[in-house]
Parts: C-alpha cells; structure tokens; sequence
C-alpha cells in the first residue's frame, strides 16, 4: 500500500513517466535524412528538451504550441512546457513571432500576476519555453461553473488584470490577446492568485507607435484592431469585456 500521506505533487515527482521522448524522437531518424533543422533561438542550449527535464502529459494545446506537465530532473520541481512544433514555422513571420515571444516572457519582470518563465531551450524538432505550472484551470473555466461572479470578486480578478495592463504597457509591451482563457489560476483554491499567459500574439511598441496587424479573438477585440490602426489602448478593451463578462456570465458582443 503506497504513503496516503504523499501529496498530489510528491506522487507526481515520483511517478510521472516520460512519454514526450517515444512520440518526438521516433520521428528522428526520418527527420535527420531531409533537410537541415532551422534554427530559431540564438544563445539558448539546443540539446534534447529530455536531457534536463521528464516532460509527461499534455495539459493543453493551442495552434503552434502545445503544454506538457515536466519536471526538472535535477530540482524535481513541477513545470509546464510549451512546445513549438518546427514543422508549424512555415514562414519567416512564424520563426519571428516566437523569437519575439521569448524576447518579451524574458524582457518582463517577475510579477505575481504573471506566468514566471524559466527558460528556452530548443532541439531540432521544436522550441520549448519553460515556465512556472498553474494547475488551477483557466478563469474562462471559472466563469462557467459559477455563471458570473459578485460585484466584489469581480473586482479583485479585474485588479489583477489591470495589474497585468498596466505592468506590460510600463514595459513596452502589448498583449493584444487578453481573455478568460489565457488567465490561470496557480492553484485549486478560491482565493487562489490569478496569473496572465501566453504572448504569443504580443508585441513591444513605443510610445505613440500605431500597429494595423489585425490580432486577437473576435469577441475581445477592440474596434481599433479591425480599423487597423491600433495601439496599447486596445488592451484597456479586452479588460472591459471580460470585466462585463465575469458579472453578466455573457459577452457584451457577438463576435460575427
């Protein structure tokens, strides 16, 4: 009979079971006959993602990238890890957008409302971003369970969206894609810190800099984006929408 008094996160250090390795590397050899593997990261270890870390289940999947629970073979701390398939960077767009993501998860400081990232590494099938595990589920998920949230607990979740605003444009940085879903909390409680994810999609500006790439998800974009001509305000929108949705339980607009 195992220990009943191991925790949820010492049962894991312990019997967590790489299988990255079988679904990446059987593909190696095949891989190493075509062409060269390109390279997207300057000045970051390009030795195997499996070498320092045991990289197990998958814990979600977006277009580019998909999240793994893996821990650090040396301090058995408990960590996500983004995996960016080199095979989805078809253009030199793709190879920037990651390049730029890495330069901002690294340019930001370390803050409470934000994902604590670790480190980059690359091998050649993928870029792997390193970063703190949130294992409380999305504040989208949150939203839905409750159906909308008090005047005060929406409150305290905007003031860390806000939070999360204001450091990122103090910082020359716009998220261009704040929504519920990229919210997660670091743990299961209700009182559990809030931490924003994901700047895929964000970008450094300047100040008085415009930008016309429309970005985002329809429901939380910012009219500016569709008329192209758009700067670090369009993030004060998104902030607003999931402001109305967290205490209507639905989105001021319908995206079409």
């Amino acid at each position: 009979m195992g220990n009943c008094c191991r925790s949820p996160a010492a049962v894991a250090r312990e019997d967590v079971k790489s299988n990255f390795s079988g679904r990446d590397h059987a593909r190696k050899d095949s891989v190493s006959k075509q062409k060269p593997a390109i390279t997207v990261l300057a000045g970051v270890p390009k030795d195997s993602i499996e070498e320092k870390y045991l990289v197990d289940r998958e814990l979600g999947r977006g277009e580019f990238g998909v999240t793994y629970l893996c821990i650090d073979r040396g301090t058995r701390e408990l960590l996500a890890c983004k995996s960016i398939s080199k095979r989805k960077l078809r253009t030199a767009v793709d190879i920037d957008d990651v390049r730029r993501e890495v330069a901002i998860m690294k340019h930001l400081p370390k803050d409470s409302s934000i994902v604590s990232f670790k480190e980059a590494c690359e091998d050649d099938n993928a870029v792997h971003l390193v970063m703190e595990l949130c294992e409380g589920g999305e504040l989208f998920d949150r939203i839905v369970a409750r159906g909308h949230y008090t005047e005060r607990a929406a409150a305290a979740v905007t003031r860390t969206i806000m939070e999360v605003v204001q450091l990122c444009h103090k910082h020359g940085v716009i998220h261009r894609d704040l929504k519920p879903e990229n919210f997660l909390f670091a743990n299961k409680k209700e009182n559990s810190p809030l931490k924003a994810i994901d700047f895929g999609l964000s970008i450094f500006f300047k100040p008085g800099e415009r930008f016309s790439e429309i970005v985002g998800s329809p429901y939380y974009m910012a009219p500016e984006v569709l008329k192209r001509n758009y700067g670090p305000e369009i993030d004060i929108w998104s902030a607003g929408v999931i402001l109305y949705i967290l205490l209507c339980g639905v989105p001021p607009f319908w995206a079409g």
